[in-house]
């Protein structure tokens, strides 16, 4: 039998040696950024990552601004997919492998502060019924300080055996 050690992707594997702290969330969130450079470009910081959930948080800094200093839009679709990705590299086992397809985006509200998403999977995924490849919807949740959702993103990834 398969322990949750031998079966978690490698990203996993590291996240889970590291301590749930700080320390630990930085190191981890910039291992991330030299993996995958371009979501540096909003300096994500990985809070939370366990399968089927995943929390990032991201400054609100001049880098990330619009043309009205808020929060960039394309910026916090950066952040939405750094928190969809490493979901997906928590929950998917050796076994499989993912690829992001779709992102459906809608914009509610001005972004003025540091951002929050929390990625979740709504249904729990079966990958033993996974054959041939199929579409896995990651729902992110985008918030600001206060609370209020600026953005919501449905992020399609295709999900196949390895």
């Amino acid at each position: 039998m398969s322990s949750p050690e031998t079966t978690a992707s490698p990203t996993y594997a590291l996240r889970r040696r590291l301590p749930d702290n700080v320390l630990g969330h930085t190191l981890f969130s910039l291992g991330m950024v030299a993996r995958v450079p371009y979501f540096g470009t909003v300096l994500p910081i990985v809070d939370e990552m366990r399968p089927g959930f995943c929390r990032v948080t991201a400054p609100k800094w001049f880098g990330v601004h619009n043309h009205i200093g808020t929060f960039h839009a394309i910026a916090a679709c950066n952040l939405a997919e750094a928190a969809m990705g490493m979901l997906m590299e928590a929950t998917t086992p050796r076994s499989h492998r993912w690829i992001p397809k779709a992102m459906s985006t809608q914009y509610l509200a001005k972004a003025t502060t540091r951002l929050t998403a929390e990625a979740e999977l709504l249904n729990p995924i079966d990958f033993a019924e996974i054959t041939e490849g199929t579409d896995v919807v990651v729902s992110v949740r985008i918030t600001d300080r206060a609370g209020t959702e600026v953005v919501h993103c449905d992020i399609t990834t295709w999900v196949t055996p390895a």
